[in-house]
């Protein structure tokens, strides 16, 4: 597949269906949701717009990446979740309706924070001379126009036509996970020469933000809401991100396939750790049934 055809056409195409998906599963009661979550809902965001980004900043003056690199894990982490946050929340038991509020409520900030941590990110590790030139407001509106709008779309079409919506809802998320799979393919093809090279670089780092992605998160909520359905939630949240918003942005704003790497790659090293999750998530409760059973 030509560049052109795939950061112009296909990418667009794909992230746009993604986030319909997401939106024929919103309502505007999600977005009210953090009346009824206020504290689990406080820190999901926090740890999501804040620390984790700050986290990784970090780690990227500790782990030294060529520039590229260590841009486009800071876009990485300045995404939102998605709809495959709320699949593995479901299945791990947590609390569904926290998960969809924390995305809903994310994928609108991060349009306005995304191009303000990727200029910083590019300013630290990319220096004045080989920065690639980001308009603000012209990346918000790209961003809006690919994720906003689409996910828009959904809402209205959920509430005005809810049987509609169901229909759909199974066909969206089967293009979905195709066009997911086909995206990450694409863009391991176009760097395969340096493919083995940027996994034993980038693949560390993304298993590690990952993984304290979900753990802080579930502990932190855990010890202020002692809540654990809110606490699997909220760890879910932090710790995965919308790979193919990062690839989206990556390939089609920036223009540099490099940046692309670290969401392709951790577009695949996530599902371990999040299968962890659901798994303790489904175990403590299993135990817990057969404590109840009588004997």
């Amino acid at each position: 597949m030509e560049a052109n055809l795939l950061t112009q056409v296909f990418l667009p195409l794909a992230l746009f269906i993604i986030m319909l998906g997401m939106g024929l599963t919103l309502k505007p009661a999600d977005f009210r949701n953090v009346v009824l979550f206020p504290k689990a809902v406080g820190v999901g965001l926090v740890l999501k717009l804040i620390f984790i980004p700050a986290l990784t900043f970090g780690m990227l003056y500790l782990i030294p990446l060529q520039p590229e690199l260590a841009v486009g894990f800071v876009l990485l982490v300045a995404c939102p979740g998605g709809a495959t946050t709320n699949l593995i929340t479901h299945l791990a038991q947590g609390d569904v309706a926290l998960s969809i509020t924390l995305t809903a409520i994310a994928s609108v900030i991060t349009v306005f924070t995304i191009p303000i941590l990727v200029d910083i990110g590019m300013l630290q590790f990319m220096g004045e001379g080989q920065m690639i030139e980001l308009p603000f407001f012209r990346t918000i509106i790209q961003i809006l126009i690919i994720t906003i709008l689409p996910v828009g779309i959904g809402m209205i079409l959920h509430k005005r036509s809810p049987r509609l919506s169901h229909k759909a809802e199974k066909p969206v998320k089967i293009l979905s996970a195709i066009f997911l799979v086909l995206i990450i393919a694409s863009v391991l093809i176009k760097e395969r020469a340096n493919l083995v090279e940027f996994f034993l670089k980038a693949g560390p780092l993304s298993l590690l933000l990952n993984l304290l992605g979900m753990l802080i998160g579930y502990y932190i909520t855990k010890a202020i809401t002692k809540n654990k359905a809110q606490s699997l939630a909220v760890g879910i949240e932090v710790g995965i991100v919308n790979g193919t918003l990062g690839i989206a942005i990556a390939a089609g704003i920036l223009e540099n396939s490099v940046m692309t790497i670290p969401s392709a790659i951790y577009s695949i090293i996530m599902f371990p750790g999040a299968m962890l999750l659901v798994y303790l998530g489904n175990k403590k409760n299993r135990v817990q049934g057969i404590r109840k059973t009588p004997g």
